[in-house]
């Protein structure tokens, strides 16, 4: 889908892909560092491994798993995601450790929401820790291009001060770690996951359209994965700070790491224009606001009390491109002719 009236940020996301400083970032073939989760012949490896398309059909998502869990690190893919009507659809690229600690689990999420033909992919990012759904930190976004016409990197960092989310090289969330935050802050290694299923009770619109497997198969594209961090034993809830200190000093000193004051306002600039709801902004859920938001007044006119943007962006872009499409048309003489321009 065209998204012209998103270019001014469009030129920023393609300013750091020119960059390409992620691309250093060494990959892991799948062999070397994943195993299936389920759906198994839905899960499509290229002969070299460094490719993995995941299927979603009529009897089963798919999805697979890292080898490893890991305390802390970097967790990357360049992912296209599928087109037409994907209504009902998820696409997911996060870490948990869920099936080691079912009430205490951790969590970090890119959850990609499918839609209805002709409305954009939206992204959740969520931040779980010790079990904490129940405040769920949840934001959702729009994209500044169509995610379904290439692959983007979309990638997380994890360490033991912050939580950055970054969409091709631009962070678009930072989570802080602060003693207010206690066990919310995710401590305990995780795997990392990446998994395509069908989301129809609630994935677009509160579970309003369905997925239609008129349309399947439905297919996700994953390549340049990264996994870099701390590799961890399942049964060390706590890994010791020694036996993590050299992987987390190699995380700390790493590019993607610096915040520097130009990316945080390539972070800001993207918040502004495409973010769609944050739990910082939600008062009727959350009627005190989290110790660790940083409430942006800028931000925050925005928003309503249940934390969703007061005028929907995709209808702002519809009104933008018939407003471009009139100053282009022609004007028109009074009888009805065109006018000589």
């Amino acid at each position: 889908m065209a998204c012209r009236f998103l270019t001014p940020l469009l030129l920023l996301f393609a300013a750091a892909a020119a960059t390409a400083t992620f691309d250093s970032v060494p990959t892991t073939a799948f062999d070397e560092g994943y195993t299936l989760l389920f759906g198994d012949n839905n899960v499509v490896k290229s002969p070299d491994g460094r490719n993995v398309d995941l299927v979603l059909n009529r009897w089963s998502g798919s999805g697979f798993i890292s080898s490893d869990l890991y305390h802390h690190g970097f967790f990357s893919a360049s992912i296209k995601l599928p087109s037409d009507y994907t209504a009902g659809v998820v696409v997911a690229f996060y870490t948990s450790n869920g099936d080691i600690f079912e009430k205490t689990h951790d969590e970090l999420d890119f959850e990609f929401l499918g839609n209805i033909r002709g409305r954009q992919w939206r992204i959740q990012t969520n931040v779980y820790g010790n079990g904490s759904t129940s405040r769920g930190r949840e934001e959702r976004y729009l994209l500044p291009f169509d995610p379904t016409e290439e692959a983007h990197r979309y990638s997380i960092l994890w360490t033991a001060e912050n939580i950055i989310f970054y969409i091709d090289e631009i962070p678009i969330r930072e989570v802080l770690r602060s003693d207010a935050m206690g066990g919310d802050y995710p401590s305990k290694p995780m795997s990392l996951y990446a998994t395509i299923w069908d989301g129809s009770t609630w994935a677009t619109e509160g579970g309003k359209y369905k997925a239609n497997y008129k349309y399947a198969p439905f297919v996700s594209e994953f390549s340049n994965l990264v996994l870099r961090g701390c590799r961890t034993s399942p049964l060390q809830e706590y890994p010791s700070a020694e036996g993590c200190a050299e992987s987390d000093a190699e995380l700390a000193a790493a590019e993607f790491s610096a915040m520097a004051p130009a990316k945080r306002a390539a972070m800001r600039r993207f918040r502004e224009r495409y973010m769609t709801y944050s739990f910082c902004y939600d008062v009727q859920r959350y009627p005190i606001t989290f110790p660790d938001c940083d409430v942006v007044p800028s931000e925050q006119e925005k928003f309503s009390r249940s934390g969703d943007v007061k005028v929907r962006l995709e209808r702002i872009g519809r009104i933008r491109r018939r407003s471009n499409r009139r100053s282009r048309a022609p004007k028109r003489a009074v009888d009805g002719r065109q006018a000589q321009v």
